[in-house]
């Protein structure tokens, strides 16, 4: 939103439909996950990095993640576990570890996260556990193919995917078919939109075993959608989750700012677009993660009330989410009129 400070932050925080989960830093991009019976999630960390905001998300300088604890989301904060990863610990990173996630395999723990490298190029790397809450050792390469950011994985019956992929900051505008060129650019209005990325993991969860593929998001007429359809098209931070034996691929629009869904038959899609998940919160960017607790869904987002508007300084909140008979996902509106 644009007029940040023209808001009265006390009246906003009355109307919000959920609260910051953390206040004693700034948290983004909220990963939460189920294990043991206990919700842990994996955000960014949010820092002032003291550089302007622009396009490219310079500004956007994190450089290390915490993992958190909640034993319900009806609980009003999340405990911080401590760090679990920090730049000077991954030799091939440079700066700016975005938006993570995390799998658990065999008792193992996965923790996935995008970093650019020496050469300013944004790739995925993983660090293993044998806990959730660490300490998790990074591996000294990135994975091999990987690009952009955003990686998402979903465990789909022991077989894992990584999605993964955002435009502008996030670099996608750079790639055809996986190869990167410098001179690339957005897509015009009327070309087909990028779509999000996806790669099935090896054995191992180090690798890919398959070469990414661009998954297609289709609209009510089953074309695809365009880049210029800037409320509907795929920007950053896909999501999937399976209900009802359907999967449901989550996305941020980006620059019109919703949380938006489609649905498909299969992991590698093609996707439906259905509508949208989540309205527009404070802050120029949303991101989010669905999680089912104990039969209940649940939504984990940010947005930037804690400080009052400033983009790159956010805090994660949890919302419950409904789904109708038909299996379609009743929007959540972030603030109460």
């Amino acid at each position: 939103m644009s007029e940040e400070n023209k808001i009265d932050f006390n009246d906003l925080q009355k109307k919000a439909v959920s609260h910051p989960l953390v206040t004693d830093k700034f948290t983004a991009d909220p990963s939460a996950h189920v294990f043991d019976g206990k919700i842990y999630i994996y955000p960014s960390h949010d820092i002032d990095a003291g550089i302007p905001f622009n396009d490219n998300g310079d500004h956007f300088g994190m450089r290390d993640y915490h993992v958190y604890s909640m034993n319900s989301p009806d609980d009003l904060k999340a405990m911080d576990l401590g760090k679990i990863l920090d730049i000077d610990d991954v030799p091939w990173a440079k700066r700016q570890m975005w938006a993570p996630d995390i799998a658990k395999k065999d008792n193992k723990y996965y923790f996935f996260f995008p970093a650019k490298d020496k050469d300013d190029i944004f790739r995925i790397g993983v660090a293993t556990s044998n806990s959730p809450i660490g300490p998790f050792i990074p591996e000294p390469k990135y994975i091999e193919g990987s690009y952009s950011i955003d990686p998402a994985v979903f465990d789909d019956n022991g077989e894992f995917y990584m999605y993964f992929g955002g435009i502008w900051g996030g670099q996608l505008q750079k790639y055809r078919k996986n190869k990167y060129n410098i001179n690339n650019d957005l897509l015009s209005d009327k070309e087909s939109a990028f779509g999000p990325i996806v790669a099935k993991m090896s054995a191992d969860m180090k690798s890919f075993d398959s070469e990414p593929k661009e998954i297609l998001i289709l609209d009510e007429k089953g074309n695809p959608l365009l880049a210029g359809d800037n409320k509907r098209r795929y920007f950053e931070g896909p999501w999937v989750h399976k209900f009802n034996n359907k999967y449901y691929l989550s996305y941020s629009t980006g620059d019109t700012h919703y949380i938006c869904y489609a649905i498909g038959e299969n992991p590698l899609g093609p996707f439906h677009y259905i509508g949208r998940i989540l309205e527009p919160v404070i802050g120029w960017t949303t991101h989010h993660s669905i999680c089912e607790f104990k039969g209940r869904w649940f939504l984990f987002y940010h947005d930037s009330s804690l400080s009052k508007g400033v983009t790159h300084l956010r805090c994660m909140k949890v919302v419950e989410i409904f789904y109708d008979r038909n299996g379609h996902i009743s929007t959540v509106y972030p603030y109460r009129k």
